[in-house]
C-alpha cells in the first residue's frame, strides 16, 4: 500500500516532515522519499532511499539538514520510487501517490502516442507516479489535471502535490484510501494516517472526501473541488492496515477492532481457557473477544519488536515464510495444557497460520481455536493491493472452493504450492460460498480449519464489520469478501 505526509508551515518544516513521514512506516517497507520547497530560494530538494534492508529514520536522518524549506511532502511506499519532481506549464511541483493503477500499460502507450515521454523507471518497470504526473500536466490547471487522473486511472489513486503555492491534496475518486488534514498554530498538514498528528502538535481538523481536492497553506485550507457523495473506503484499513490510534471518517481503528472481537466473543459458545492476539493487528480484536467471551486475555504469542517492528513482509514468498516464523515467538508457559483461542486479522494463503498451529500444539496447547476479524477472502483486491496475487487461487478460501467445485484429489487439496490454472468457478457459486452460514460457506470454513489443523475456526460476519465501522454498507468496500464494488475507476 503506502502512506504519505505533507506539511506547510511559516517556519522550517523538516522535523515535522521527517517524523510525520516516519509514522507511515507500518504501511510500506520498500522505498521512502521526501521533498521540500524553500520559498526564499525557490528551490526544491528531494531524496529517495531503498528501505528493504533498513528503516526510514536511519536512511534520512543523516541528511535531514538538507531539507531546508517551509513546505514538504514525504512517502513510504511498497511500490515505486517517489516523490517525482516535475516542471511544466502548471509550474514546478513534487508528487507522491498512494495508488494501484491496473491500466498503467494502456496509459503509458497512450501517452507515448501523444509524443510524451517516460523517463523514470523502477526496476525496469513503469513508474506509476510518473504516469499520474503526466496525466496532471495535461490539464490547464492542477484541478483539471487531477480530474484527468480520476477519469483515466482504473484502480485507485490518492495524492499530494508540493507546489510553489502550498500543498494540494486529492483523495481517490471513490475514497478507497484516506487523507486526513490537521492544523496547529502556523502550520497545516495532510496525511494517510492521523497517528502522525498528536506528537507533532497537530489536531485533526478535516477528513478529505472522495474525489475532493484541497490546497493547504500555512494559514489554512482552501477547497478546490467538492467531494463526491459516493464512497467505497477500504474496510481493511480498520481490519489490517491501520495503526491502532488512526482514524478514518472519524472512526477509530482500535475501537473497530475491539467491537468486532467483542461481538464475536459474546456470540461464540466455544469453551476456551485463554484468548490471545496474533501481533500486531489481531491484538485489538482479541482484547474485545476476551471482554465479550469473559475469558482472560493472555499473550501466548509475542512479537519480537526490537528487530521486527513493522507488520509488512518481503515480496518473496520464501522470505515471507521465514520472517513470519522468526518474528513471532510462542510462550510455552502460557500455552501448555490450555484450550487456546487466537484472533487474527485475516487468512490469506494460510501457510503461516498452519505452521503456527503446528508449533503451538507441539508446545503443549491442548486445543487451538482461531477467530478471524473479517469474512473469508474469496476475491483478490483490484483496488489497493491487499490480497493482490498472480492468481486468486493463492487465497486459501478460493482454493477450497475450486476443489469443492471440481472435485479435486486429496493430494491437490493439500498442496502448499499456489495453483496457477484459470479460475472458472461460476459467479453464482462464488456468491453461495460468500454468503454467511450457507451450506457452502459452512463446508468451506470447516475445510479450511481441517487444512490448518485447527480445533475450530470462525470468521467475523460481514454485518459485524459494517456495524463496528459505523458507516453505511454502500460506503465501504467489501469486494474481497463478497465481490461487491461500484466501479473499477
Amino acid at each position: 500500500m503506502g502512506g504519505f505526509f505533507g506539511t506547510v508551515s511559516r517556519e522550517k518544516c523538516a522535523a515535522d516532515l521527517f517524523y510525520g513521514t516516519d509514522y507511515q512506516s507500518h504501511l510500506g517497507t520498500r522505498r521512502g522519499g521526501m521533498a521540500t520547497y524553500n520559498t526564499k530560494t525557490g528551490g526544491f530538494y528531494r531524496a529517495i532511499h531503498n528501505l528493504e534492508n533498513t528503516y526510514f529514520r536511519t536512511r534520512f536522518e543523516p541528511e535531514l539538514s538538507k531539507f531546508d524549506g517551509e513546505s514538504g511532502i514525504g512517502i513510504i511506499s511498497d511500490t515505486d520510487a517517489q516523490p517525482m519532481l516535475m516542471n511544466s506549464h502548471l509550474g514546478r511541483f513534487a508528487l507522491v501517490t498512494v495508488a494501484k493503477i491496473n491500466n498503467q500499460e494502456e496509459i503509458a502507450s497512450k501517452l507515448l502516442a501523444e509524443n510524451m515521454h517516460l523517463s523514470e523507471f523502477s526496476s525496469g518497470k513503469i513508474n506509476p507516479t510518473e504516469l499520474v504526473g503526466l496525466l496532471i500536466i495535461k490539464g490547464k490547471t492542477f484541478v483539471e489535471g487531477i480530474e484527468n487522473v480520476f477519469s483515466t486511472v482504473k484502480g485507485s489513486c490518492s495524492m499530494l502535490l508540493l507546489t510553489e503555492d502550498g500543498i494540494i491534496a486529492a483523495r481517490d475518486w471513490w475514497g478507497r484510501t484516506p487523507i486526513v488534514v490537521g492544523k496547529k498554530d502556523g502550520a497545516m498538514a495532510a496525511t494517510s494516517e492521523d497517528t502522525a498528528f498528536p506528537n507533532l502538535g497537530f489536531e485533526t481538523s478535516y477528513f478529505v472526501g472522495p474525489g475532493e481536492i484541497v490546497r493547504l497553506r500555512a494559514d489554512g485550507m482552501e477547497q478546490l473541488r467538492k467531494p463526491q457523495e459516493q464512497m467505497q473506503i477500504c474496510s481493511f484499513l480498520w481490519i489490517y492496515y491501520g495503526f491502532p490510534t488512526s482514524n478514518y471518517e472519524g472512526k477509530n481503528v482500535e475501537s473497530v477492532r475491539f467491537e468486532t472481537g467483542r461481538v464475536m466473543g459474546e456470540e461464540d459458545p466455544t469453551e476456551v481457557d485463554s484468548v490471545g492476539g496474533i501481533p500486531d493487528s489481531g491484538i485489538g480484536m482479541a482484547i474485545g473477544y476476551s471482554a465479550g467471551h469473559k475469558v482472560p486475555y493472555q499473550r501466548g504469542i509475542s512479537k519480537y519488536t526490537p528487530t521486527w517492528p513493522r507488520s509488512f513482509m518481503p515480496a518473496n514468498q520464501d522470505m515471507r515464510n521465514l520472517v513470519a516464523k522468526m518474528k513471532l515467538i510462542p510462550n510455552k508457559s502460557m500455552l501448555e495444557g490450555k484450550r487456546c483461542l487466537f484472533c487474527d486479522d485475516s487468512i490469506v494463503r494460510g501457510t503461516q497460520l498452519r505452521e503456527n498451529t503446528k508449533v503451538l500444539k507441539e508446545l503443549g496447547a491442548k486445543e487451538v481455536h482461531m477467530r478471524i476479524a473479517c469474512p473469508p477472502l474469496i476475491y483478490a483486491c483490484p483496488f489497493i493491493n491487499f490480497s493482490a496475487s498472480k492468481s486468486e487461487l493463492e487465497l486459501i478460501a478460493r482454493r477450497v472452493i475450486k476443489d469443492f467445485e471440481t472435485h479435486s484429489s486429496e493430494a491437490t487439496m493439500l498442496a502448499d504450492v499456489p495453483q496457477t490454472d484459470n479460475v472458472d468457478v461460476p459467479a453464482d457459486r462464488l456468491k453461495a460460498y460468500a454468503t454467511t452460514d450457507s451450506p457452502e460457506y459452512k463446508a468451506m470454513v470447516a475445510e479450511i480449519a481441517k487444512r490448518l489443523n485447527l480445533d475450530s475456526l470462525q470468521f467475523s460476519k460481514l454485518e459485524t464489520i459494517v456495524n463496528a465501522i459505523g458507516l453505511p454498507k454502500c460506503k465501504i468496500c467489501t469486494h474481497c469478501f463478497d465481490g461487491s464494488s461500484c466501479h473499477t475507476i
